[in-house]
Parts: structure tokens; sequence; C-alpha cells
């Protein structure tokens, strides 16, 4: 009676990356980025800001006007700059900038003008508008980063 081998069990097929790791990136493919130098980190932050603030102006009059194609849209601007600034300079502030302009920019807006209008109506869209927009960027800021410093300062080793 021959014996035979047990056969060689399938290899395992590779993992296929989750489509937030796909678009987003894997934590390890983020950590292993370059960092800009000091100097654009710091242009990219001023420019961060006023981004921010563009598209909040923006934002606030295209959630209104198309609603609720334009919340989404608004809500998709305001979520790209916010990761955008994260990914292009790697730090938290990154993401802080963008949203420190965005939500500036809406407190001025929420203001009633003289006249008596608003720029930013008290209605749900303005609320998801707002609402959404502080969980954007709140979820962008505490996204993992290049650096364990707040400045893009290296931290201490682990």
């Amino acid at each position: 009676m021959i014996e035979r081998a047990p056969a060689p069990a399938p290899a395992a097929a590779p993992r296929r990356p989750s489509l937030p790791a796909r678009v987003l990136g894997t934590r390890a493919e983020r950590l292993a980025e370059s960092q800009p130098p000091t100097a654009g980190r710091v242009t990219a932050y001023v420019l961060l800001f006023v981004l921010g603030t563009l598209v909040s102006l923006c934002g606030s009059f295209v959630q209104t006007l198309w609603t609720p194609a334009g919340l989404l849209l608004a809500l998709a601007a305001t979520g790209a700059v916010f990761y955008g600034g994260l990914r292009v300079t790697g730090t938290k502030l990154g993401a802080g900038m963008p949203l420190a302009g965005w939500f500036l920019a809406l407190m001025v807006l929420m203001v009633p003008r003289p006249e008596g209008d608003y720029v930013l109506w008290p209605t749900l869209s303005s609320y998801v508008y707002l609402f959404g927009g502080s969980v954007l960027g709140v979820i962008c800021a505490t996204l993992p980063t290049r650096s364990g410093g707040f400045l893009g300062v290296p931290g201490p080793r682990r």
C-alpha cells in the first residue's frame, strides 16, 4: 500500500485592504511619509487657515442654496480641507488650522446683519452643517500623524 502525502493547504489569498484603508492609506503608510520642511509647514498652516475660512464662507451659501445636495457638497469640501491639511503637513495642527478658520468664519456669519438679515439662517441644514463640520474637524484632528509633537517637532521615543 502506497501512502500519499497530505495535499498542501491552499495558499491563503492576500487580504484586500478595507475601503477606508484604500482611500486614506494604512497607518503604516501615513507614518512612513516624510514631513515637509518647517518653513513649508508654517506657510501651509497660514494657507490652510485661509482655505478653511473660504470653505466656510462658500459652504454656508451652498448648503442653503441646494438643499440637501448642497449640504453634502459643503460637508465633503469641509472634510476634504481638514483631511488634506492633516496629510500635507503631517501634524494635527494641519487639520486644526483650517478648522479654526472654518469655525471663526461661521461665528461671524451667524451674527445678524444690521438690516436684520442672516447669512447663516437658523435652519436644520445650517445646524447639520455646523455639527457635521465640527465632527469632521475633530475626527481629522485625531487621526494618527507622522510626528509626535504639536508643531511637527518629534516627540520622545517610545
